[in-house]
């Protein structure tokens, strides 16, 4: 489906931030190609075209993080707070994340 050898910087999904006007230039750009079936990847296809480049932020955790059930550290504000955005917590762990911050 993709007709280059490699895909194009994309941002993990899970979450991202950009400011409004590039979210309207995003639209608009998507709208003039196909649509393909990774939305990371179709996200770095737009942002391609556009010339922009993701950065990444160390507290974007699209991997999830390492969470031992027993350890009181997961239970510390501190432990969580330079994360934004953390793949892989079901709806509760995430709501429960953010009553600690």
């Amino acid at each position: 489906l993709y007709n280059k050898s490699n895909y194009p910087p994309y941002a993990g999904g899970g979450g991202f931030i950009m400011d409004g006007p590039l979210a309207k230039r995003l639209h608009k750009t998507s709208e003039t190609l196909e649509l393909y079936p990774i939305d990371d990847v179709f996200l770095g296809m737009c942002l391609e075209v556009l010339n922009v480049s993701p950065v990444g932020h160390e507290g974007f955790k699209t991997f999830g993080i390492v969470k031992n059930k027993n350890s009181k550290m997961n239970k510390e504000p501190c432990f969580f707070r330079s994360m934004l955005v953390v793949h892989k917590l079901l709806p509760p762990e995430l709501l429960q994340m953010w009553d600690l911050i």
